[in-house]
């Protein structure tokens, strides 16, 4: 199969900006997601071809709306930046293209701390472990797509507890946050008895084999007695993200209504 590599223009390939769905054959693009729903569609990249993905960025660049791929194969996020400019994270397995008339320097801003005026709401990032990253990354990458402050706050799992002590000041005035971890899946809990937010938990596979593959981390976040814990899916680092940043985004609303 071949794949064109010329440069995308938004402009040769213009969706009309009233129009609600793009279909092709096998491709049914949501043009009204935002309106409904407060973000655009996002697209899982696991399991569509290159043709196809380079169908939606077209189609939703041509709409004036960003793209977001999640779980894409590195060479395809290579090949689609080859035609548009973007930013791939390697390690989230994310893809991410801003829209056209958007700032293209947005798309290399720093997964380490996004919080500035631009920016809608605080929602910090939190890590168990290392080995949490990809997950962690995810669920970045996800909330600068949908334009909310964070800061990436890793390796303060509970087996050293005064890591995160240290860390509690980055975590004041925060509208929602996201907590990633493996193993027993305990860190959920303790940050959550620290703070007056949301605590959205991302349980991940990392573990030994009594671990299940995330289950018995799902299980212990599910379980928890603090109160303020909401959990997402395993290694579901979108999930995490957009359910926290719709909390941010919603705060910054009422806010602005003042």
């Amino acid at each position: 199969m071949s794949h064109s590599t010329e440069t995308f223009s938004p402009q040769s390939a213009q969706t009309p900006k009233n129009a609600t769905n793009e279909r092709t054959e096998n491709i049914h693009i949501d043009l009204k997601r935002k309106d409904r729903c407060g973000f655009p569609e996002a697209i899982f990249g696991e399991g569509k071809t290159l043709d196809q993905l380079t169908q939606i960025a077209k189609i939703q660049l041509g709409s004036g709306e960003p793209v977001f791929v999640t779980r894409i194969a590195d060479s395809d996020a290579q090949s689609l930046s080859q035609q548009f400019a973007g930013r791939h994270n390697p390690v989230a397995r994310t893809l991410w293209i801003p829209a056209p008339e958007s700032n293209l320097s947005d798309s290399s801003r720093s997964a380490a701390a996004t919080v500035d005026e631009s920016t809608q709401g605080y929602v910090p990032v939190l890590a168990a472990g290392t080995t949490d990253l990809p997950v962690a990354e995810e669920a970045i990458e996800t909330l600068h797509w949908m334009n909310i402050g964070t800061r990436k706050i890793m390796d303060v799992g509970v087996a050293g507890p005064h890591r995160l002590i240290e860390r509690l000041p980055e975590l004041e005035n925060a509208d929602a946050i996201i907590v990633v971890a493996g193993m027993e899946g305990a860190l959920p809990s303790v940050v959550a008895g620290h703070v007056d937010c949301p605590v959205i938990a991302v349980p991940t596979s990392v573990g030994y084999g009594a671990n299940l593959g995330g289950i018995s981390a799902l299980l212990s976040m599910l379980n928890s007695c603090a109160a303020n814990i909401s959990v997402v899916n395993i290694d579901a680092g979108f999930k995490g993200a957009y359910v926290a940043g719709l909390i941010a985004s919603r705060v910054h609303k009422k806010e602005n209504l003042k």
